[in-house]
This record gives C-alpha cells, sequence and structure tokens, in this order.
C-alpha cells in the first residue's frame, strides 16, 4: 500500500481547472490502486503562513525557550512535512499565476524543505534525503508556456524537488486556457488524457 500526498493551490474552490485535473487523478489512482491511502491538504482552505521570524526561531531554538508563536510554527512545520515524508505519492496542483506558482504553495514549500530534515548540507554541498518518491505536477495556464523562458514554474519545482531528493517528476500541463475555446479544449483534453495514463 502507498501513501499519495495531494497538495492543492489554487485559489478558486469552482472553476479551477488545475482542481479538475487533481479530481481526475485521483479518481483513476484509486481505481488502480485502491488499496493506497490518498490524503489530500488543501492550501486554500488550510492557509499556510508565509515564512516568518516565529518559524525560523521554531526550528533553532530548544524547545524550552521557544515563544508559543515559535511553538506553533514549528508543530506546523512538522506536521506538514511528516506528510511529505510519509507520502510515497507527490501530486501537486499548480495553476500559473503571474508565471509562477501561488504563494501558497511557496509558503508549503518553505515549511517542508527543512536542513537536516529533507536535505543536508555535505561537503560537496546539498543533498536530498527523500530519495524513492514519485511527483505528479498537474498546471493550468492561461497562454501556452512550456519550454519558454515566461516559465518559472516547472523549472523552479523541478529544482525544489531535485534538492530535497524527489527527481521522478512528471509534468503536465493544461495550456492556453484563455486563448479561446479551441485551445481551451484542446489544452483540457490533451492534460485529461495525461493524467488517466498515469495510473
Amino acid at each position: 500500500m502507498s501513501q499519495v500526498l495531494v497538495i492543492e493551490s489554487s485559489a478558486r474552490s469552482e472553476g479551477s481547472v488545475s482542481r479538475q485535473l487533481t479530481a481526475d487523478f485521483i479518481g483513476n489512482w484509486q481505481k488502480a490502486h485502491p488499496q493506497d491511502n490518498v490524503k489530500v491538504r488543501d492550501l486554500a482552505v488550510e492557509q499556510v503562513p508565509h515564512l516568518d521570524g516565529a518559524l525560523l526561531a521554531g526550528w533553532m531554538k530548544p524547545a524550552d525557550q521557544q515563544s508559543e508563536a515559535e511553538k506553533a510554527a514549528a508543530a506546523r512545520s512538522n506536521e506538514l512535512t511528516g506528510e511529505l515524508l510519509a507520502a510515497d505519492v507527490l501530486v501537486l496542483a499548480a495553476p500559473m499565476y503571474n508565471f509562477a506558482i501561488p504563494s501558497t504553495l511557496k509558503a508549503w514549500l518553505d515549511h517542508v524543505l527543512r536542513a537536516g530534515v529533507t536535505f543536508k548540507y555535505t561537503e560537496t554541498g546539498p543533498q536530498g534525503l527523500l530519495t524513492g518518491k514519485r511527483a505528479f505536477v498537474l498546471t493550468a495556464r492561461g497562454g501556452i508556456y512550456s519550454g519558454s523562458a515566461l516559465d518559472h514554474q516547472e523549472p523552479y519545482l523541478r529544482q525544489a524537488l531535485a534538492f530535497i531528493g524527489i527527481h521522478d517528476v512528471t509534468f503536465i500541463h493544461a495550456e492556453g486556457l484563455n486563448m479561446g475555446a479551441e485551445f481551451q479544449e484542446k489544452g483540457l483534453s490533451s492534460a485529461r488524457a495525461a493524467v488517466a495514463r498515469i495510473a
């Protein structure tokens, strides 16, 4: 039995293409792997604060020296990191906002990219500790950006995931969604077909 962790980051609860792709993924995955456990964390519902002094202090100070805010920040980071550590498969649903990922997803990454926990520093540089995991990234984009200099989603997420040891990463882009009905239909159907093939 595998553990699947799904991270939703769309600000929209309705009409979200990334959420539609996530629903497709979960449905297809559970049909093919009914024994697997799928956990969904919705960053629009359970918002994760941006990196701040309380979180930094919560990581660095001994527990008996932490303020209540620092203890709460450390506990939140531990919960999020624990979910990631337990997962065999990670699914990131990431609409493109202003050429990049939602700030909510960046905040989640800031909580789980942790020295000594998900990566470590060595004499030859940082080394990821989460080897053996698979990741799928489902994006929704108004234009067509794959392979262009304007795509700051895929390169950043590939680097962030590789930094913690996750190298088996599959991206599925639903593109051209705001370029008219023909592009929208083509982009969405292509992405949904790719999601269906994963399971």
